[in-house]
Parts: structure tokens; C-alpha cells; sequence
């Protein structure tokens, strides 16, 4: 495993990316500043144990998808804060040094649950 840790909360507007333009979210230490803590999934800290690559499984609340591209900055961003961009667009290359992005079936507001786990491996 590259990557455990549990959600134990998301911020007020944090759903707000969730939509058919967007589909992605944020992730973050669940000590993250109260700004970024509103918009953002938050979850235990966790120690990144290997970098995630494309064709890696990651792991959100049950649902399972295939990483396709993860950027520069998200590997730093991870190990350093538990952040990145989780985007479920599907696309074979990253629009953003920040982001993992995922190929599989869209997540949903009602998917996500406090003790979800976030997995990578």
C-alpha cells in the first residue's frame, strides 16, 4: 500500500466540484486551514510510502479506479500535506501539476462517508 488514510470530514462547499463541468475534488490533511478546509475533503495524516503512477488503483469510499496521469506537483503536495486534486475525468494527461487523475465511474455526493478510506496501491 502507498497510501492509507480514513475521511473524517469535508468542508461546506467541498461538494461544489462534483458536477458534469468540474468532477474532481480536493483532498487534505484534516489539519488544514479553515479557507482550504471549506472546500475540501478532509482525512487522516498519512505517510506516502511509494509514488503514485499511472495504472496504480486508487481507492476512495469503496469505489475503485485506475490512475491515468498524476502530476508533478501532487506527489509533493501529497507527501507534504495530504493535498491534491482527485479529478474523475477520465483523461489519459493531467490539465494541472496538482492533480491525480482517475479512470472509472464519477463519484457522487452520496458516496462519500466520514471513516471512508483513501487508498493507493
Amino acid at each position: 500500500m502507498k497510501y492509507q488514510s480514513t475521511i473524517t470530514g469535508w468542508g461546506e462547499f467541498a461538494m461544489d466540484f462534483l458536477n458534469p463541468t468540474a468532477n474532481f475534488i480536493i483532498i487534505f490533511n484534516e489539519d488544514a486551514p479553515p479557507e482550504l478546509a471549506e472546500i475540501s475533503f478532509l482525512h487522516t495524516k498519512s505517510e506516502l510510502k511509494g509514488e503514485p503512477k499511472p495504472g496504480d488503483t486508487f481507492r476512495i469510499c469503496d469505489k475503485e479506479y485506475t490512475i491515468s496521469d498524476v502530476g508533478w506537483e501532487a506527489l509533493n503536495t501529497l507527501r507534504e500535506l495530504g493535498h491534491c486534486t482527485v479529478s474523475f475525468q477520465g483523461r489519459d494527461t493531467v490539465q494541472r501539476p496538482g492533480v491525480i487523475e482517475l479512470i472509472g465511474e464519477p463519484m457522487k455526493p452520496e458516496d462519500f462517508y466520514v471513516g471512508g478510506k483513501i487508498e493507493i496501491e
